[in-house]
């Protein structure tokens, strides 16, 4: 065999077994990636499976477990099977003091196990009272009060003044008071966007001692609502005084004659 022959059988060989480990290095498998699973403490937490309206019964359905991390779920307002397993079965049933949505923790003060009470008597806070009052479309607002609506509560009262005469007196009683119910309407349903209807009777929410002030009030003049902005839902709440009264400009009642403002007495 010649030499320029071995020579070319010689590098087509050699090139020949280049290209076969290069072919098994591009068709060789990937080296499989480890993957490190860390495993979190968990716990079972109470949950609404649903949305559940105020004053709303849950039933077993709108009730269910769900997986949280053990560090979140601390704390007393978290109810967990291991602390309660039969909780589902136990809160059955329960009124919801406030709108609780799809997934929210249920606690204690959210949802409560009513007896032989009635739905408004679950969701008036402890050692408040619920009294009523007529409106119209004069003395609430065009009845476009809703639950839940913060408003004052003016009452005026015909008074015979020093010449004889009878005049009208307005006077704020009380502010930023709740409004648990227009009608027998406890919660604003989404459809109803901006008016309580028909309904011809407020529920308030008071103290005691509120309580009976509106009751005599409600003998002796006409009560109207006056209509809070959401915004000062935490401010002036409570009864009025005369010191608030000035804090507004004003150091005294204003008296109404046939609609027509009158002088301003002031009050010790």
């Amino acid at each position: 065999m010649k030499r320029a022959q071995l020579i070319g059988i010689t590098i087509a060989l050699v090139a020949g077994g280049a290209a076969f480990v290069g072919m098994q290095f591009m068709v060789a498998p990937k080296p499989a990636q480890i993957v490190q699973k860390q495993t979190i403490d968990s716990v079972r937490v109470l949950v609404a499976s649903d949305t559940i309206g105020l004053g709303e019964r849950a039933s077993p359905a709108k009730l269910k477990w769900m997986e949280w991390p053990a560090s979140a779920a601390q704390g007393g307002s978290f109810i967990t099977n291991t602390t309660r397993p039969n909780a589902i079965s136990e809160l059955s049933g329960g009124v919801a003091r406030t709108p609780i949505e799809r997934f929210e923790p249920i606690s204690e003060n959210k949802l409560i196990k009513v007896g032989k009470g009635g739905v408004l008597a679950a969701i008036l806070p402890s050692g408040m009272r619920a009294v009523s009052t007529k409106v119209t479309q004069l003395t609430a607002a065009g009845k476009l009060i809703l639950p839940n609506d913060h408003v004052d509560v003016i009452l005026t009262e015909r008074k015979r003044g020093r010449n004889g005469n009878e005049e009208h007196v307005s006077r704020t009683l009380f502010r930023n008071i709740r409004v648990l119910a227009m009608g027998q309407q406890i919660e604003a349903t989404k459809d109803q966007k901006d008016s309580a209807g028909a309904a011809d009777v407020a529920t308030l929410e008071l103290t005691p001692n509120q309580s009976e002030q509106l009751v005599r009030a409600n003998m002796t003049g006409q009560l109207s609502l006056a209509l809070r902005s959401v915004a000062d839902m935490n401010r002036d709440k409570g009864d009025a005084s005369p010191s608030s009264r000035k804090a507004e400009g004003t150091d005294g009642v204003r008296m109404l004659k046939y609609g027509v403002k009158g002088r301003a007495y002031g009050i010790n």
